[in-house]
């Protein structure tokens, strides 16, 4: 049978972009649809524009900080249209990018609203192509609430651009998202208090890393309520909200900020035309080689809810376009994926939580370090860092590292690769450390 294309990819984010493009290289004639923005969530509204407003809500604090260095103080407020406008120049010139990235690869570029029609063809703004294999790479969308006066709401979408910055601000939410929001809009100057129905953020993360998070926020003067929820939010007549909370009184507010997590994004794709299977959570089922029910065609990254993180995706594209024009063997190992939380302080994790350990049943040692950084010996502020390492008992391996603390994403980044090795305690040990640095406390942790 003769097909338009060898490979068709429904979504420019990271994994759709870097599948078609490899797919490309490796002879296939590849095309990739998108009707919104190329980068996807990371580059458009996620990672890059969360990473430079979290730049940009860290000067207040540096401010503070220089003056116990002897730097006059000097009273300024953030002018929040020009980092809003600098951000969106920013992502235009990396959007640039990928369309020239996948230029050069030979991979064609639709845009415009695709779905399925059959197992073979997609319709793109009512045209049909056809093609041998096809690849669902569509991402995520925010969740949204579902309690009366939800309408009000700004999602982790429209986060990015307020037309103005609030004075006041409920951030609604206990995952990375809501913890980073809650932080960047703290050093922006903003009264927050982050509200979320357990019993203490971050689900999922070591325990100790989550306790030690919410002492250092609260000191930042963010408000934490946990177990509690929004019930109602009604407008007033001053513009601002008044928020209802399962506990304690009301609150009235400038904006409320709902990062409750995201859902995979496959309305209108077609996928009743097909065999193609979701679960519970409406992720699309597909097996150890990104295959779904339907043989002809693929899903990766957060579509599929393995691990909802853009190295991830990246590497699941790469992986399948490999494996289907190459010949390669996929074999994607999920254990020791490193990740950050850039809340602030930021988190740097890489492999088990000792909860995760004990709970599969191995003999772990942990080794912790809590101390006062020495910059803030002498800039006064009351900030901390945490170090942990979770240790085999039987063979001394270190299954994971978890810090908290300034350039923490950073630090565990290059520790990631000594994780993925195998070393030891032993091997932390003999490694004599880079003095005077956070990082060093890794090495002679006793």
């Amino acid at each position: 049978m003769s097909f338009d294309f060898d490979y068709f990819v429904i979504g420019a984010g990271s994994g759709g972009v870097r599948s078609a493009r490899i797919a490309s290289q490796l002879g296939a004639k590849a095309a990739i649809a998108e009707s919104r923005y190329l980068g996807g969530t990371c580059v458009n509204v996620g990672c890059v524009p969360k990473k430079l407003f979290v730049y940009a809500s860290e000067f207040s604090e540096f401010a503070k900080q220089a003056q116990g260095f002897g730097w006059a103080s000097s009273e300024s407020n953030i002018d929040w249209q020009v980092l809003r406008d600098k951000k969106d120049k920013e992502i235009k010139r990396l959007n640039s990018i990928y369309s020239k990235l996948l230029e050069d690869s030979g991979a064609c570029l639709l845009q415009g609203n695709a779905r399925l029609l059959d197992a073979n063809t997609v319709e793109v703004d009512s045209k049909a192509y056809t093609s041998k294999h096809i690849l669902l790479a569509t991402g995520g969308w925010p969740r949204q609430p579902e309690y009366s006066g939800a309408e009000h709401v700004v999602d982790s979408n429209a986060f990015f651009f307020l037309d103005t910055l609030p004075h006041s601000v409920l951030v609604e939410g206990g995952g990375y998202i809501a913890v980073e929001f809650a932080g960047i809009l703290n050093g922006l100057g903003c009264d927050v208090e982050l509200v979320y129905r357990g019993e203490l953020f971050l689900r999922g993360f070591d325990q100790d890393i989550r306790q030690f998070v919410a002492e250092e926020l609260t000191k930042k003067g963010i408000k934490l309520r946990f177990e509690s929820k929004i019930s109602e939010i009604s407008p007033t007549e001053q513009g601002s909200y008044k928020v209802f909370l399962s506990s304690g009184e009301p609150r009235v507010v400038d904006k409320v900020v709902a990062a409750i997590g995201r859902v995979p994004l496959t309305d209108g794709l077609g996928i009743e035309n097909t065999r193609i299977c979701v679960d519970a959570g409406g992720f699309i089922e597909v097996d150890e080689n990104f295959q779904t029910a339907e043989p002809s065609i693929y899903a990766v990254g957060d579509v599929v809810g393995r691990k909802a993180l853009t190295p991830v995706a990246i590497k699941e594209g790469e992986k399948l376009a490999r494996y289907l024009f190459s010949g390669q063997s996929i074999a994607l190992d999920y254990a020791n994926i490193p990740s950050a939380v850039f809340s602030q302080p930021s988190i740097g994790t890489v492999g088990l939580s000792e909860e995760e350990a004990r709970e599969r049943g191995i003999d772990v040692t942990c080794y912790r370090s809590n101390f006062r950084p020495l910059k803030h010996t002498i800039s006064g502020a009351e900030e901390r860092v945490y170090m942990k390492m979770v240790v085999e008992n039987s063979t001394g391996r270190v299954l994971g590292l978890h810090m908290v603390g300034e350039n923490a994403g950073e630090i565990i980044q290059g520790f990631a690769v000594a994780v993925n090795m195998g070393a030891t305690k032993s091997h932390f040990d003999e490694t004599l450390g880079v003095h005077p640095t956070a990082a060093e406390e890794f090495v002679t942790l006793r």
